[in-house]
């Protein structure tokens, strides 16, 4: 049960991923005005269609697991500039991010976590919430949550809703961004042994690999509204088994009736003659 919902899980956010991009191409320039005449910004997403899947609780003592996992990375970012200053390495596209984590960036991480242990992992702050909560301005906070972005402590995505306005017309206005805190992979080479996962007993790894295998194939077999309505539930759930059930049309439209090969080769033959 534990592979499937990573895999439900996995699918989900891939699915999530591809619908933001979607509307991300259909959105103006980011800073630009959107058709209704609001500020949006490229990216975003409707407030209320897709929370449900990109909250998550933390477990018990994750938050400060982390917090101490970006104090570590920290230090080793540190490390990392030094050998840098040195020559003594040349910095991987990984760890050029890395030592850019400043102090100012791990306090802001900790007023996060601390959000989303109190909030049940339900972490939306402003900027201005952030800058008084840190004592530091907004461009600061601005630049650390790009850092944790990239470094991959969070995860981050705009929002809009619709507001109202004057003749019945529907408007949109930007809202505060959601976050959501992981431990970066990109980060493990630098903590000690103890703070990193243990890894799986072979027996248990192949076991996993297995389900895993067998979870794919049998989601190959669904169409592509029945994907949508497995992995996802919710608005954006019904968004995309909307889309699915499309592509689903085209295909089955596509195979009709195709003409057989023998025939084509035979009418091009004539044509040419």
């Amino acid at each position: 049960m534990g592979i499937m919902t990573m895999a439900i899980i996995t699918i989900g956010a891939a699915s999530l991923q591809a619908l933001g991009n979607m509307r991300a191409r259909k959105a103006a320039r980011s800073g630009a005005v959107h058709r209704t005449g609001a500020p949006v910004l490229r990216g975003s997403l409707e407030a209320g269609s897709f929370e449900e899947a990109f909250f998550a609780v933390p477990a018990k003592g994750e938050t400060d697991r982390l917090l101490h996992v970006a104090r570590r990375t920290l230090d080793a970012a540190r490390r990392l500039r030094r050998d840098a200053r040195a020559g003594m390495r040349t910095l991987s596209a990984r760890e050029r991010w890395i030592v850019r984590l400043s102090a100012g960036a791990v306090r802001i991480f900790e007023e996060l976590l601390t959000l989303a242990r109190l909030n049940r992992g339900r972490v939306y702050p402003s900027y201005d919430h952030l800058a008084e909560a840190t004592g530091m301005g907004r461009a600061t906070v601005a630049r650390a949550l790009t850092v944790l972005e990239g470094i991959g402590f969070l995860v981050r995505q705009r929002r809009f809703q619709r507001v109202a306005s004057e003749g019945g017309t529907a408007r949109y206005a930007q809202t505060s961004n959601v976050y959501r805190a992981l431990m970066p992979a990109s980060v493990e080479a630098y903590l000690p042994r103890w703070m990193r996962p243990a890894p799986l007993p072979d027996d248990e790894a192949q076991h996993q690999a297995e389900r895993a295998e067998t979870m794919r194939d049998m989601l190959g077999t669904l169409s592509c509204r029945d994907l949508a309505e497995v992995t996802i539930s919710g608005p954006l759930g019904r968004v995309l088994a909307r889309l699915g059930a499309t592509l689903d049309r085209q295909g089955c439209e596509s195979q009709k009736d195709p003409e057989p090969l023998s025939e084509s080769i035979h009418m091009n033959l004539t044509v040419s003659a």
